[in-house]
């Protein structure tokens, strides 16, 4: 099929487009910083815990689906076909791990992070200091530069500006939108931004489909999308695999292990959909367990989405712009792209550009930037909270001998924003350069490398109470080191393009990062276990409300009490004031300005609130369930089950489909 010139040229219907998207932004942000409890920590780091299902669902499917997986998903498609697919499908049921046996755990310990949970189960700070030090790197690599980088090329592609300056938009339009308003304002932002995305990725998919004539068509098309300088030359670069359409492939020669993805890329992916901090705090922002385990089913629904929405039209991207999304040598590549490694990370924008007609091309740049910002403004809110909870309270405490004030807490989360974005934007020229271009494969590969470890020590304090400290530490220890020489490596000898020679050692060469992800995560799990077997048990007073056999448990905890002492400040602080014109005459216009922005509220209506907080934060964790609510929450669990077990079997056995 011959490729068309494309006019990137924005009329005024397109920016009419991405006007009304950047007002309707600003106006949810402003409802939601009018309606959020700021004042408080939980407030302002978990919504105040009263979202219902629908936004902690959308919040979900969101802060998922960046810009990375627009670009990262078509550009694997177009590059390998449907396989990456199969982590979509991968996701759908992870999402419902954690709402059955994560979050009860979570919610019923009271925490708000997930650092704190290691705490409470493990008693000491070494390993909550290390996972939130750690999480804050993972992001840097595998969130924040990507996403930057993603939504910058797609800008690039859309306007040809420089992909610096398009990052630095990108920033300061994500800070002016939702600086202010913790979790609520971002999850009430992303519940719009979910629906924006889905009727922008929709239009563009039944409009790709009717330009190639249907998915029969594609399936002819794809396989003959063949550059024309592998097809007038001796190269064989370019040609697409053989097994394009099949999922789940070979367990030994190809790019999707059946093997290594089933047991090996799903250990690595319970990081993120349940141990990770920006996936779970929306969740634990829920009312109640119900509601959080509805927000996982309809997360869960929507994503079996991608594979239609993204994929696909990746595919299609290559069929309709076959010289320039397949290209097959690295002058050609530096040419239409900039990289040498490949230039499948093109495919969506390019079919953005190439499908919708002039005046529809502002509403999938707007849906571009709501898939960006629901993500970034979701990394951005969880990069406070690890750091302001787990790291600054902690090290102020040993300094300082004093714990920091709210006001403090509030401060900081804000400006350690800015130090992970300016590391974040230092590492974009890496990402250009790596997976044969390939984004999503990328993201996967960090994550393989770094997360089994975390996965593997969170299931092992859930599953198993004789674990301890000492053997979670030495756990994440050895992980670490391991997963570390492995990434050094891969970032030493990478995988050359087609055109290149392999001249990689046998562990990355031979050793499919999926199959390394499975000797990772093992290797944490048995060394956990040795250790804990070979040193003291944990105390029977830490394993209340820490583990899956002992969430229901009501005895009292050591750190309940310190809970109750704050909660007698705050009831005396009420005593104090008696009135809210009192302490208002003490405080001056900046001040008070000051006070509104960074959500902190001391005067007599935002104590009483406080004090109202705490009493629904007990109702929470007392994970108290409607029966009737149970029973539907369940028969959904097994419907998602039995959908994505059947959708892995069509899409990944030859002739079904």
């Amino acid at each position: 099929m011959p490729e068309e010139a494309i006019n990137t040229t924005l009329v005024a219907w397109d920016y009419v487009a991405i006007a009304t998207y950047f007002v309707l932004v600003l106006c949810v942000g402003l409802f939601s910083l009018c309606r959020s409890n700021r004042g408080t920590v939980s407030g302002y780091f978990l919504a105040g815990r009263y979202m219902t299902w629908l936004p902690v669902g959308a919040s979900l499917f969101a802060s998922n689906i960046g810009s990375e997986h627009f670009v990262g998903l078509a550009g694997s498609g177009a590059a390998g076909g449907i396989g990456v697919g199969a982590f979509e499908l991968n996701a759908c049921l992870l999402i419902q791990l954690l709402g059955w046996v994560f979050l009860p755990v979570f919610i019923a310990s009271g925490v708000y992070t997930l650092p704190e949970y290691m705490r409470k189960r493990f008693g000491g700070q070494r390993i909550r200091v290390y996972l939130a030090m750690l999480s804050l790197v993972l992001y840097i690599f595998t969130k924040i530069s990507v996403n930057l980088f993603s939504g910058a090329l797609f800008l690039q592609q859309a306007l040809n500006w420089n992909i610096y300056l398009a990052v630095g938009l990108l920033l300061l339009l994500t800070a002016i939108c939702t600086v202010t308003g913790g979790l609520a304002a971002v999850i009430y932002t992303d519940t719009l931004q979910f629906f924006i995305m889905l009727f922008g990725a929709c239009m563009l998919m039944i409009l790709s489909f009717i330009k190639i004539g249907g998915y029969g068509a594609l399936k002819e098309e794809y396989m003959r999308a063949i550059p024309n300088e592998t097809l007038y030359g001796n190269s064989s670069c370019g040609i697409p695999r053989e097994d394009s359409w099949q999922m789940l492939r070979d367990p030994i020669n190809s790019d999707m292990p059946w093997a290594g993805f089933l047991f090996g890329q799903t250990p690595a992916s319970i990081w993120y959909w349940c141990a990770d901090q920006m996936m779970v705090q929306r969740a634990l922002s829920a009312k109640s367990l119900s509601h959080a385990q509805g927000g996982c089913l309809m997360a869960g629904y929507i994503k079996f989405l991608p594979l239609f929405l993204m994929v696909l039209p990746g595919m299609i991207s290559r069929v309709l712009f076959t010289d320039e999304v397949a290209c097959a040598s690295e002058e050609t590549c530096m040419a239409v792209c900039g990289s040498p490694s490949g230039c499948s990370n093109i495919a969506y924008p390019k079919l953005a550009l190439g499908v919708l007609p002039v005046g529809l091309r502002g509403v999938m740049l707007a849906v571009m930037l709501a898939a960006l910002m629901s993500d970034l403004t979701s990394i951005f809110n969880s990069t406070s909270t690890l750091f302001t909870i787990d790291i600054w309270k902690y090290f102020r405490a040993k300094c300082c001998k004093k714990a920091p004030s709210v006001r403090e807490l509030m401060v900081v989360g804000r400006l350690v924003v800015v130090v992970m974005t300016v590391i974040s934007i230092l590492w974009i020229p890496v990402i250009q350069r790596m997976q044969g271009g390939q984004l999503f494969i990328y993201i996967q590969e960090i994550s393989s490398f770094l997360a089994p470890p975390i996965a593997a020590v969170y299931l092992v304090a859930l599953l198993w109470p004789r674990g301890n400290e000492k053997g979670a530490f030495w756990g994440l220890v050895v992980g670490f080191i391991v997963g570390v020489i492995r990434m050094i490596l891969d970032f030493t000898y990478r995988a050359p393009p087609c055109w290149g020679v392999d001249r990689r050692p046998a562990i990355t060469a031979k050793v499919h990062y999926m199959y390394f992800a499975l000797i990772l995560f093992w290797i944490t799990v048995i060394v956990n276990v040795v250790v804990s077997l070979l040193t003291v048990p944990p105390q029977k007073q830490m394993l209340i409300r820490t583990t899956w056999w002992t969430r229901f448990e009501k005895g009292k905890r050591v750190d309940d009490f310190e809970d109750d002492k704050e909660e007698i400040e705050l009831n005396d602080g009420l005593q104090v004031v008696t009135s809210e014109g009192q302490l208002e005459t003490k405080r001056s216009l900046v001040r008070r300005g000051y006070d509104w922005f960074c959500g902190y509220d001391d005067t007599f209506a935002g104590r009483t609130k406080a004090c109202q907080h705490r009493a629904h934060l007990r109702e929470v964790s007392a994970l108290k369930q409607d029966p009737r609510a149970k029973i539907f929450l369940n028969i959904n669990l097994v419907l998602i089950i039995l959908v994505a077990s059947t959708l892995y079997v069509i899409f990944s056995i030859p002739g079904l489909l």
